[in-house]
């Protein structure tokens, strides 16, 4: 099926910019049907970029995934511009060209002089207002973001944003093509970073902080988050992956975009990084090294120890709940006590654990925090956080406790909120102010975060996993021990939380 209906369905799409992204949104408007032309201001470019996305179609026909009729049929819908003049006709005109304002509001103009009053025209920034784009422009309406994740042709997921003056015709269209192409489509307001780019920050920041605050190294931090977080990958190999300076560059264009807000705040470390040109895998070395022979170090696991004999739940446990039936199963035998605000593992030694609730184990005389899990039966590894505070029996016990129960047992600094559960709190609290804000709505904010960032869960389904008042409670108790304003709880995420108590009755 194909979109765009302005009469023919085989109106031209052109495509300007012949990079990763240009080469790979091309391939999808071709493969949907289309007939594409590509543009590039270095000549040969354009030819160059034809060229490559006939290999790709040639190598889809020997993965059986494109039959030889089909990727014949694509190569002659494509040919290369030599002008933009070439354009006239286009039913609809995407740029990836350079991420700087006047570059684009120039090549839209430029666009507007050749096409018709009827064109679509496109914009796939990431970082950029797309009111600001389409400002320059004679028909400011028709431009809508249309903003692609790349791989293009095998990312699902296509941001279509509306900036202040775009029509709502013009993005039911940039919609409707989206889904015709096959892919996913969320509609998002023009806010600094979209919605994946906006919320996505506190995965890498809380990562880079707990780095920073010296609570683990790098590995240990990354395998948290995959075998414990459910995240595919942890926040230092995604940003290698990525490249430091985009990454860094993304997160730096957000914070100046909401006004250097805290909770946007880059991290110092990564800049270093990014000074020293140490990108990631592009340049041989980020966080970790990518030379021949060079070895991933290994995250920190803790040697083994002997379970307790027992433990004391005091309460549910509340998220961690499962751990209860587990610990039984490992033939641990649990004394259940009632307590009104209990959530704690009382262990023989006296000691106890917490699930990372915000507050630090040096407040306490001997309590160790362990962190949260996506699922803490699928889990492999899981985290503990203690302090001076806490005996070497009680965390021998803690330790062996996990490790009867199948998991690997990372131990980290005295770090409040840990690991995932900051991250998490920070993610669901993002969510809901921009729920609140109007950037989008709940079910297109998590359907983005699972498809542009591969989360296990969106934020919004998060919330609702771990309670009312969960992610509101930690950042409460993390911005009383960081008043920065960090971890301040957002106006959204407190009104969701007391709206939440008032409709089951509560004080």
């Amino acid at each position: 099926m194909t979109a765009l209906e302005l009469g023919s369905p085989e109106r031209l799409v052109g495509v300007v910019g012949t990079g990763t992204m240009g080469q790979g949104i091309a391939q999808v408007a071709l493969t949907a049907g289309h007939p594409v032309r590509l543009y590039d201001a270095v000549p040969g470019r354009a030819r160059e970029a034809a060229d490559a996305i006939a290999a790709r179609l040639d190598r889809l026909v020997d993965k059986g995934r494109l039959d030889a009729a089909e990727r014949d049929a694509a190569r002659a819908r494509l040919s290369p511009a030599e002008s933009l003049e070439e354009f006239a006709g286009a039913a609809l005109v995407v740029e990836a060209v350079l991420e700087r304002l006047d570059v684009k509001q120039q090549l839209f103009t430029a666009l507007e002089e050749i096409v018709g009053d009827d064109c679509l025209l496109a914009t796939n920034t990431s970082s950029l207002s797309v009111t600001a784009v389409g400002g320059a422009l004679r028909l400011p309406g028709r431009l809508v973001g249309l903003h692609f994740f790349n791989p293009a042709p095998l990312m699902p997921l296509v941001e279509v944003v509306s900036g202040v003056a775009t029509d709502v015709t013009a993005a039911t269209r940039a919609y409707e093509t989206a889904r015709a192409w096959g892919k996913t489509p969320v509609v998002c307001a023009d806010t600094p970073g979209f919605i994946v780019n906006r919320i996505a920050r506190p995965f890498y920041a809380e990562a880079f902080a707990v780095y920073e605050e010296q609570g683990a190294q790098p590995a240990t931090i990354d395998a948290v988050l995959r075998e414990c977080g459910g995240f595919k990958m942890g926040a230092f190999e995604l940003t290698d992956l990525i490249g430091q300076d985009v990454n860094e560059a993304v997160t730096r264009s957000v914070w100046e975009a909401f006004f250097q807000d805290v909770k946007f705040r880059p991290s110092l470390a990564q800049r270093r990084l990014v000074e020293a040109g140490m990108h990631g895998r592009k340049t041989g070395r980020g966080w970790y090294a990518y030379a021949d022979g060079e070895e991933r170090p290994e995250p920190h696991t803790a040697q083994p120890a002997q379970a307790p004999a027992y433990v004391v739940a005091e309460g549910d446990l509340g998220p961690a709940a499962e751990l209860l039936t587990l610990i039984r199963e490992a033939g641990i035998p649990v004394r259940e006590e009632d307590e009104d605000n209990g959530t704690r593992l009382v262990l023989p030694s006296g000691g106890q654990l917490a699930l990372a609730d915000g507050q630090t184990s040096v407040e306490y005389r001997d309590v160790i925090y362990f962190d949260l899990a996506f699922d803490y039966r699928a889990a492999t590894r899981l985290a503990l956080a203690t302090s001076q505070e806490a005996s070497p029996q009680t965390l021998r016990e803690a330790t062996g406790l996990f490790q009867a129960i199948g998991k690997d047992v990372s131990v980290i600094g005295d770090v409040p909120g840990m690991i995932v559960a900051r991250t998490v709190a920070r993610l669901i609290d993002l969510a809901h102010d921009a729920v609140a804000k109007g950037v989008a709505t709940p079910e297109d904010i998590d359907t983005a975060m699972r498809l542009g960032v591969n989360y296990p869960l969106g934020p919004v389904e998060w919330s609702r996993k771990l309670g009312k008042n969960w992610a509101y409670s930690l950042l409460d108790d993390l911005h009383l021990r960081d008043p920065s304003g960090r971890y301040a709880p957002s106006l959204a995420l407190y009104r969701h939380s007391y709206a939440s108590d008032k409709r089951e009755g509560s004080a």
